[in-house]
C-alpha cells in the first residue's frame, strides 16, 4: 500500500528500518542508563531527596504541597489555558476569513496584523501587556497566549482552505450559492476536519506558553513548583520539578488523546453517506410499456 508522499519499503528498506529501530533504542537505553547512573551516584533517589511529596518538613503536610501544586498552580495554568484559547481560535477563524477577502486591499490589515502577532514573542507580549496597559498578571498572560496564537491558528485555517479543491467552490457559485454561504457552509467545515491535528497541536502549544507566565509573576504550575523548591530547599528541585514535568505532560497527552478521537469521529462522520430524507430508497417498478403494433 503506497502512501501520498512516499511508496511503502520494500523487504530490504523493512530490514533497514527495523535495524535502525533496534540501533537508535539500544542508543536510547544507553543514553537513560548512564543518565541514572549519574544521578544516583550525586544521591538523586535516596528518600531524603524525596519526603518532600509524602512527609515534607517545616512543618508543612504533604496535602499541602500536593493542593500547591495541583490545585493552586495547575488550576492556574488550565485557566488562563480556557480563557485564552477560545478567544485564539474565534479571533484566529474571523483573521482566515478576512484574509481569504478577494480585495487586495482589503485582506491587507489581516495580513499585516497575522504576520505582526506571529513574529513577536509571547513573553514580548505579556511584558506589553503587563507593563505596557498595566493589567494583572493573568490577563497579561491571557493577552500573550491569545495574541500568538491567534495569528497561527488563522494561518493553520488559510492553509486548509487554500487546500481544498477549486472546483468545490465553483460548483457552489453555479449552484446560486453566495459566497458567505460557500465559506461557511462549504468551504470553512472541510478546512476545519482537514486541520484539526494541527488545531489540536497547537491548543497544546498554547497550554505550554502559559509556563512563561510565572516570569511576569503569574502563579501557575512552574511558579508553584519553583515556590516550594525555594522554600524547603534546594535539595528537593528534582522531585518537585519530576511532578511537574509528570503533570504537564500527563495534561498534553490526555489533550491529545481527545483530539485523536475527534479526529477519527470525524472521519468517520465524513465518510458515511448522507441519509436520505424520505428514508431508504425503496425499488421502483418499472412502467408497463405497451407492445407495439405493426401494421
Amino acid at each position: 500500500m503506497s502512501s501520498i508522499l512516499y511508496d511503502s519499503p520494500g523487504p530490504v528498506g523493512r530490514r533497514r528500518e527495523l535495524l535502525g529501530s533496534i540501533i537508535g533504542g539500544a542508543i536510547l537505553l544507553v543514553l537513560v542508563a548512564a543518565g541514572l547512573w549519574f544521578a544516583a551516584g550525586r544521591g538523586v533517589f535516596s528518600s531524603g531527596r524525596w519526603d518532600v511529596l509524602y512527609a515534607p518538613p517545616k512543618r508543612q503536610t504533604a496535602s499541602d504541597v500536593w493542593r500547591s501544586l495541583l490545585v493552586v498552580g495547575l488550576g492556574a495554568t488550565l485557566r488562563a489555558a480556557v480563557v485564552a484559547a477560545p478567544l485564539a481560535l474565534a479571533i484566529g477563524l474571523l483573521l482566515a476569513i478576512w484574509r481569504s477577502a478577494r480585495s487586495r486591499w482589503l485582506r491587507l490589515p489581516a495580513v499585516v496584523t497575522i504576520e505582526l502577532f506571529r513574529g513577536l514573542p509571547v513573553l514580548l507580549m505579556m511584558f506589553f501587556g503587563l507593563l505596557g496597559f498595566g493589567w494583572s498578571a493573568f490577563a497579561a498572560v491571557v493577552f500573550g497566549l491569545t495574541a500568538y496564537n491567534m495569528a497561527i491558528i488563522a494561518e493553520i485555517l488559510r492553509a486548509g482552505l487554500a487546500a481544498l479543491p477549486a472546483g468545490q467552490a465553483e460548483a457552489a457559485y453555479a449552484l446560486g450559492l453566495t459566497r458567505s454561504q460557500t465559506l461557511f457552509s462549504i468551504l470553512l467545515p472541510q478546512a476545519v476536519r482537514t486541520m484539526l491535528p494541527s488545531l489540536i497541536a497547537q491548543l497544546v502549544v498554547l497550554l505550554k506558553d502559559s509556563s512563561l507566565g510565572f516570569i511576569v509573576g503569574y502563579p501557575e504550575l512552574l511558579k508553584a513548583v519553583q515556590n516550594n523548591a525555594q522554600y524547603f530547599g534546594n535539595a528537593y528541585y528534582v522531585a518537585l520539578f519530576v511532578v511537574g514535568a509528570g503533570t504537564y505532560l500527563a495534561v498534553n497527552i490526555s489533550l491529545s488523546r481527545v483530539a485523536l478521537r475527534l479526529q477519527g469521529r470525524a472521519r468517520r462522520t465524513s465518510a458515511a453517506p448522507p441519509p436520505l430524507p424520505g428514508g431508504p430508497l425503496l425499488p421502483v417498478k418499472a412502467a408497463y410499456v405497451a407492445p407495439r403494433v405493426r401494421p
